[in-house]
């Protein structure tokens, strides 16, 4: 990774995804390698209220809302997967009755596997 800041003459900024940190060789995490850290949380409800607006445009409060936060707290699942649900739909009232129906599957789906396990 040295080498990529000197090869070019530019800054460039280098972003690494992993589901497996502890994989990682120490030497890469080290400071001047990776100098910031993020971990990206699965969703829940505050950050569903910033994609309900950014997407749908629902400001304050909503009558599924509260259903929904119910299902999040229960599954994991990440802020992409709910923003592609909510562009589905333009209508809000029909896109968070969907978003209900499919965080309830996978509710669902999770109960099963733990069943299974």
């Amino acid at each position: 990774m040295d080498g990529l800041w000197s090869s070019g003459g530019e800054e460039r900024i280098l972003i690494f995804t992993t589901n497996h940190r502890e994989r990682i060789d120490p030497a890469l995490l080290r400071p001047g390698r990776m100098d910031m850290h993020i971990h990206l949380s699965f969703l829940r409800s505050k950050a569903f209220r910033i994609l309900a607006s950014n997407y749908l445009g629902v400001e304050g409060d909503h009558p599924l809302f509260e259903r929904i936060d119910d299902l999040l707290e229960k599954i994991e699942v990440t802020p992409a997967v709910v923003a592609e649900q909510l562009m589905r739909y333009e209508d809000p009232d029909v896109c968070l009755e969907a978003l209900v129906q499919f965080l309830e599957q996978k509710a669902k789906e999770r109960l099963c596997k733990r069943e299974v396990d």
